[in-house]
């Protein structure tokens, strides 16, 4: 059987989808803001990761929707939401979006954080379609019995004071993949009581200007700028939530370097409570 690697193409889900190891997981969210539904319909077979839901961690205090808050779970309330949807030990995930390439790496990543074997699809559903590729209803779970049990990486997230330490000592790159706009502060953040603009000495790089069409730059491309924004540093991708910082730490993956997410990202660090400096402009 091919292995599978951090990236897969259409072609090659197309070929793997019926082995008996290998799990779809639409991980698909609307964007901020827009309250626009989720499509139904997806990859055949696939299940509901639910980003927005279940696969989150939720205060009190966060709102529920696409403007609240992303955190991990705890190892062991992911292990059940996993057992949940019917994923086993041993099941290779792959996971896709209906943007392209948004947040189908957060899905990714938190599978990875927990030793599972996992996937971005490259262009995700849009790319399927276009492929000329069947779609199905998304699933709630697999209807199957696990007794999956999460082996956690810790080093997968780091908090607000590692990344404050990597910002002051240089030993890591902190890149923000929000847009540009809201990077300056130009732009008002989603969230209520989050102030604008970006931690100071992070780096600007958008997730979308390095997956332009949903589908990744070649690797060439990606160690280019990833070069250009961090030298031989190791990364901490942060963004609005820790969604699509996920998108960073695959590019990172992709060009064999270190990364972290910094899970709390910028609703943490630029809330106004939190005391956290804040710079505006380039």
């Amino acid at each position: 059987m091919d292995g599978m690697r951090d990236l897969v193409t259409v072609d090659w889900l197309a070929e793997h989808l019926g082995d008996e190891d290998l799990v779809v997981v639409d991980a698909s969210m609307a964007p901020p803001g827009t309250g626009d539904p989720l499509p139904d319909d997806g990859i055949p077979g696939a299940v509901r990761f639910d980003i927005d839901g279940a696969m989150s961690r939720r205060d009190e205090a966060d709102g529920l929707g696409p403007v609240g808050t992303h955190d991990m779970l705890a190892p062991a309330d992911f292990e059940r939401a996993l057992r949940t949807l019917g994923i086993r030990l041993g099941d290779r995930v792959v996971a896709y979006d209906a943007a392209g390439l948004f947040s189908s790496a957060r899905a990714w990543w938190v599978l990875r954080a927990a030793r599972i074997e996992a996937a971005v699809l490259d262009g995700g559903l849009p790319a399927w379609v276009r492929a000329g590729h069947p779609t199905a209803p998304v699933a709630v779970t697999l209807g199957r019995a696990s007794e999956l049990t999460v082996t956690w990486d810790a080093s997968a997230f780091v908090g607000a004071d590692a990344t404050a330490a990597a910002l002051a000592s240089g030993s890591a790159a902190v890149l923000d993949a929000r847009s540009p706009a809201r990077f300056r502060g130009a732009e008002p953040e989603p969230r209520a009581g989050v102030r604008g603009g970006h931690m100071p000495g992070a780096a600007s790089m958008h997730y979308a200007s390095i997956a332009p069409t949903g589908s990744m730059l070649p690797v060439d491309e990606l160690e280019a700028r990833l070069d250009a924004a961090a030298g031989e540093r190791p990364i901490i991708a942060t963004c609005g939530s820790g969604v699509t910082a996920a998108v960073l730490a695959l590019a990172a993956t992709l060009t064999g370097r270190d990364a972290a997410v910094y899970d709390g990202s910028w609703s943490e660090w630029g809330d106004a409570a939190s005391g956290r400096p804040v710079a505006t402009g380039d």
